[in-house]
């Protein structure tokens, strides 16, 4: 089997067959064309993603160029505020993203069912000969007009078949079918998965099951946040494409956007009255037809102060893209500000303020070093929060 391998960031070249090169093309997780020079040769680039996948006969494996524990660190941030540490996500073993991703589940896992299956009360509907709980009337007479059984009834029943267990056992599912989980990781996911037998599995196509964080669920908090972003990160709508890929997938932009905002937006209320809006929905014109979504817009008093949005890009030699700086300009005018932010990902640009002539706007560029330990980078983002409520 096929075996592609890039960087982050990088491209290489690879001999493969017409078919394959174009099963790669349509997936949309790689850039994939025929080489120019070289017959059967296919230029190979990444597009952001990182993980693994298998495509038609071909195993893609692209690896982060963050250290793994980091990386988890920013995903988890983005699913709970208060961000995970290294120490509870458990990276004790595995050299690549999905083994310690696959490590992290089991481990968080096996300690939220350390104490037994949750179980909680669901609402039932069935046919039965034997009277429990209510009668639904409607049904009754629609389905068995003129008989006294079968009966249609509604009642609950205290059972482990709840949302919490069927988002755990949908993300072990899953990530059993991804390429590259170790020997140790599949024998523990399978012995949960064992234990889950009592469990509706979703079908294909099916959204995770909604559930709210109590007191009675408190142990399987964890569980459920990395279960979500197993699930989200080998859900298809990764790969677009005609040519669908089944693996592990993390889309770094979505990745840094919704660290930064979840962060910057905590950080936000911490130091100032106001409220944080995520994908901020207004338009250019006065005609409403020219829509816009910052990625975060910080109002107070009903009225926008601050806009604010993620870049995960490298940079040009010389600075930050112009089309960051002509886009934040066209949100600094629609919401009427004076200010804006850029917020980036470190590259090579330094931070930058550019007064736009004849408007008096100022565009901030920022740069965030992600390398950083958790509580530094968080620092980071504090002080930029302060700047922010300050202005």
């Amino acid at each position: 089997m096929p075996t592609v391998t890039l960087d982050e960031l990088g491209s290489s070249t690879y001999l493969l067959t017409a078919e394959q090169g174009q099963r790669l093309a349509r997936s949309g997780v790689v850039l994939a064309v025929p080489s120019a020079l070289v017959p059967g040769r296919w230029n190979i680039s990444a597009r952001g993603k990182v993980g693994v996948a298998r495509i038609g006969e071909i195993d893609l494996w692209i690896r982060p160029k963050l250290d793994i524990a980091r990386l988890l660190f920013l995903v988890g941030y983005a699913i709970d505020p208060t961000g995970w540490r290294d120490d509870e996500v458990g990276l004790t073993t595995g050299d690549g993203l999905v083994p310690a991703v696959a490590n992290a589940l089991w481990r968080q896992t096996e300690r939220a069912l350390r104490q037994g299956l949750l179980q909680g009360y669901r609402e039932i509907e069935e046919t039965s000969y034997v009277l429990r709980g209510r009668l639904r009337e409607a049904d009754q007479l629609r389905r068995h007009y003129g008989q006294v059984i079968p009966m249609e009834l509604r009642h609950d029943d205290f059972t482990v078949d709840i949302a919490e267990n069927q988002i755990l056992l949908a993300a072990i599912t899953r990530m059993l079918r991804v390429p590259r989980v170790n020997g140790q990781s599949r024998q523990r996911l399978t012995a949960l998965r064992s234990r889950l037998a009592d469990v509706t599995s979703l079908v294909r196509g099916a959204q995770l099951p909604a559930w709210r964080p109590s007191r009675l669920n408190a142990r399987y908090h964890t569980a459920l946040r990395l279960a979500e972003i197993v699930w989200q990160a080998t859900s298809p709508e990764h790969a677009p494409g005609a040519a669908h890929a089944t693996g592990f997938l993390f889309d770094l932009a979505k990745v840094f956007e919704d660290f930064l905002t979840v962060a910057l937006a905590e950080s936000l209320l911490a130091h100032a009255h106001g409220r944080a809006h995520l994908q901020y929905s207004c338009f250019l014109d006065e005609g409403a037809t020219v829509g816009m979504k910052p990625d975060l817009v910080w109002r107070v008093g009903g009225a926008a102060a601050a806009v604010v949005d993620a870049k995960y890009k490298q940079e040009k030699p010389g600075g930050y893209p112009n089309a960051d700086i002509y886009q934040m300009l066209a949100y600094c005018t629609a919401l009427g500000l004076r200010r804006g932010y850029l917020v980036y990902a470190q590259g090579n640009g330094e931070p930058a303020r550019h007064v736009v002539r004849h408007a008096g706007v100022e565009i901030v560029s920022h740069a965030l070093d992600l390398t950083l330990q958790p509580d530094d980078l968080l620092g980071r983002i504090d002080r930029l929060a302060v700047e922010i409520a300050g202005n």
